[in-house]
């Protein structure tokens, strides 16, 4: 074999080998998710491992440094703080209102009278009359007084630090026992008084002094007693102010609190070239991780095993609850490019160098897109999730997570019932709400006054959240062939084009499929199946009888029955054609896969009965075949698609009763439904009997509403 052909034939085995491995189960999905992930970690790691430096304090710097993310100047936030406490404590100290009385002073006082009064007592000449202070004549004293006197000054001065003049000492060591037991009683409460219940400083010291002077003169002691007692009670008497503890704390705390922290934003010149490198400004390449590649690489790992837990615990959740998404290559890439939307926009705005970012990511968004796309409890996890991604983007600010993660699941759960695209407002407005009640609620908490300024970004996010929302929907069902509730409501308008071509071309069809429309939505909702999807899908059911509508008995209002003229196979070609010529038309005017279900399904692989058995009537030589007399089918796949099968079957046979009693009504549905059930067109729906019977009930009810009894109004006489 020649070497170019064997090239060709190798290269053609590694071709068929790599379309074999791609077409095996799982292999799509697994890459898809694996390109997901990737893609989401670079995102979020992206410049977390900044250029790195080797620098000193004191150092020149060999280039401009830029700050590759936002954070907080730590060292001039500290000064500042410092700065604003010593100004508060300044002006703190000279407010008096910051004083309170110092009960150690009036302790102090207390302690040197009474050292006062006991070296007294030691040092007094003994034995003196009753009535001293009153003899006409003065008594002599003793030698050593003076001797005395001395030696209780220096002992004042040396032990207690007072300075009691000559003639009070010599009245305190002459007077008689009496005497000097009123004169201590008389100075410690006199002293005490004062010291208690006056705020004494150096300004209104001697305001107090001179009041003290006149107290003196109303106790009961002689006129020298009296001036000593006054002499001694002001050495003891000062300023008895101190400054509040508790309350200088807490101006301390206030002051410290006052200072927003200084903020270096990303992209701001932390060093220029040449300058140099101080102490406040390492500490920021540091925080920034400029000086530090081991910090980086750690930060970077912890992220990259976040992403790992959250689309770990997303692949669980989608396995056990919606493995359809998995096994489906366009659910599973819609996911994915939903969750990477929504984590790039939160990326980008933590990028901008503003706090209130932090409060205008929109998880909210992508919440509301998953509910409408895919599934609200998917919607409530990856509202989690892109918490979390929050957290991790803002350095792990509690309010910013919290704020995203009440937005999300507020937006989830109000979604609810979709019936135009301005319930996507309305939810927007309610999700503003919510973030706007948890930002006052964080505020309070953190007595935050930034945040309690700017809480109407909560309600901006809400908004914001609604506009994107509304936006990307109809790209994302075109792309991705999803039909949401709202695609629905707006297939299900009558001013659609294929629907009002069939009320116009075909209008007894059209009534009839609005009839099977409202059975059809009764009996879904009756067993948890998706009502809307079974009323939109009724009402383009029969939408290829707009070809040849005459040839169908709806729609031939009393005239001649043109299947009278032609043979039971060419009638059954006709009739079986719907189901064709409504699939083209469905593609013609782009109707989504959804809806094209119902037109191949409605029939499945029935037998058309009537033209069969008039074609084996009249057929002599027994060459009537049963299968060309079926519809092409397949069999319905869905709930929604074998209700409305049903719904058809039951209608149709239901308007041609003559007397449709409740009970008749109600025999002919049941034995309708079981008919089908016998002929297998119902086993790839994943009907069960017991919705089967729900099915019936709901049809029956609707049914007799539309055939109830009416009365017949007598006729008015003519007025001549």
């Amino acid at each position: 074999m020649p070497k170019d052909s064997k090239l060709r034939t190798g290269y053609e085995h590694a071709v068929q080998w790599l379309r074999d491995v791609w077409q095996k189960a799982g292999v799509r999905q697994s890459l898809l998710g694996l390109a997901i992930f990737l893609i989401l970690l670079g995102s979020l790691v992206a410049g977390l491992v900044p250029t790195q430096y080797d620098l000193k304090a004191g150092q020149g710097s060999p280039r401009y440094i830029e700050a590759p993310r936002t954070i907080e100047n730590r060292y001039e936030t500290e000064r500042l703080r410092n700065e604003a406490v010593e100004a508060a404590l300044a002006q703190a100290r000279a407010n008096p209102e910051n004083y309170v009385i110092d009960g150690r002073v009036v302790e102090g006082a207390e302690e040197k009278l009474a050292f006062l009064f006991e070296r007294a007592g030691s040092l007094r000449i003994p034995a003196q009359p009753a009535n001293r202070e009153a003899a006409p004549e003065p008594v002599a004293l003793p030698n050593d007084l003076q001797e005395r006197v001395q030696r209780f000054q220096a002992s004042l001065r040396d032990e207690v630090d007072l300075e009691v003049d000559k003639q009070s000492i010599e009245t305190l060591l002459t007077v008689s026992d009496e005497t000097f037991v009123a004169m201590e009683q008389t100075a410690t409460t006199l002293a005490v008084s004062i010291l208690r219940n006056n705020r004494i400083t150096d300004q209104n010291l001697d305001d107090v002094v001179d009041s003290m002077y006149r107290q003196v003169e109303e106790f009961q002691l002689p006129e020298g007693a009296k001036e000593a007692v006054a002499v001694i009670v002001e050495e003891v008497i000062g300023p008895n102010l101190i400054i509040d503890q508790e309350k200088l704390e807490s101006i301390k705390q206030e002051a410290a609190q006052s200072v927003a922290p200084v903020m270096v934003l990303q992209g701001e010149i932390v060093v220029r070239k040449g300058d140099v490198v101080t102490r406040e400004k390492l500490q920021i390449l540091k925080d920034l991780g400029l000086q530090s590649r081991t910090r980086n690489y750690w930060r970077m790992f912890g992220m990259t095993l976040v992403v790992v837990l959250l689309v770990g615990l997303t692949g669980i959740f989608l396995w056990q609850y919606n493995r359809e998404i998995i096994e489906s290559d366009g659910l599973l890439a819609l996911l994915g490019l939903m969750v990477i939307i929504v984590a790039f926009v939160i990326k980008v705005l933590s990028l901008i160098p503003w706090q209130g970012t932090g409060y205008l990511m929109p998880v909210a968004f992508g919440a509301m897109l998953i509910t409408l796309l895919l599934d609200s409890r998917l919607a409530v996890l990856l509202t989690c999730f892109f918490a979390v991604i929050v957290g991790l983007v803002t350095s792990g600010k509690l309010a910013y997570a919290a704020v995203a993660l009440i937005g999300g699941i507020t937006a989830t759960l109000s979604l609810g019932k979709v019936t135009q695209r301005s319930d996507v407002t309305r939810v927007g407005f309610i999700v503003g709400a919510a973030n706007f009640a948890a930002m006052v609620a964080f505020a309070l908490i953190d007595d935050d006054m930034f945040l309690a300024r700017n809480s109407y970004l909560g309600l901006i996010n809400g908004i914001l959240s609604a506009i994107l929302t509304i936006g990307f929907l109809p790209y994302l069902e075109n792309i991705f062939g999803i039909t949401s509730s709202i695609k629905l409501l707006e297939l299900s308008n009558p001013n659609q084009p294929l629907l009002r071509r069939l009320l116009l071309e075909a209008p007894g069809t059209y009534h009839h499929s609005i009839i099977v429309g409202n059975l059809a939505e009764a009996a879904a909702e009756a067993i948890g199946a998706d009502g809307l999807l079974a009323r939109v899908g009724a009402a383009y059911h029969d939408v290829g009888k707009v070809r040849r509508p005459y040839f169908f008995v709806e729609n031939q209002l009393g005239g001649d029955n043109p299947h009278d003229r032609i043979s039971p196979s060419l009638s059954t070609l006709i009739i079986t054609s719907h189901v064709k010529e409504g699939v083209e038309l469905a593609k013609q005017y782009k109707l989504p896969a959804v809806i094209t279900d119902f037109i191949k399904q409605h029939h499945g692989d029935d037998l058309v009965k009537y033209f069969y058995h008039k074609a084996v009537e009249s057929d002599k030589d027994g060459s009537v075949e049963e299968t060309d007399f079926r519809y092409p089918g397949p069999k319905p796949q869905t709930k929604e698609t074998a209700i409305v099968m049903l719904a058809d079957s039951v209608e149709a046979a239901v308007r041609s009763l003559s007397r449709p009693t409740p009970g008749r009504i109600e025999g002919l549905v049941r034995k309708i439904i079981k008919a089908r059930l016998n002929d297998g067109l119902l086993d790839e729906s994943d009907l069960t009997l017991k919705d089967l019977d729900k099915v019936a009930e709901a049809f029956v009810q609707v049914l007799s509403g539309i055939y109830h009894h009416r009365i017949e109004y007598p006729d008015l006489p003519e007025v001549n």
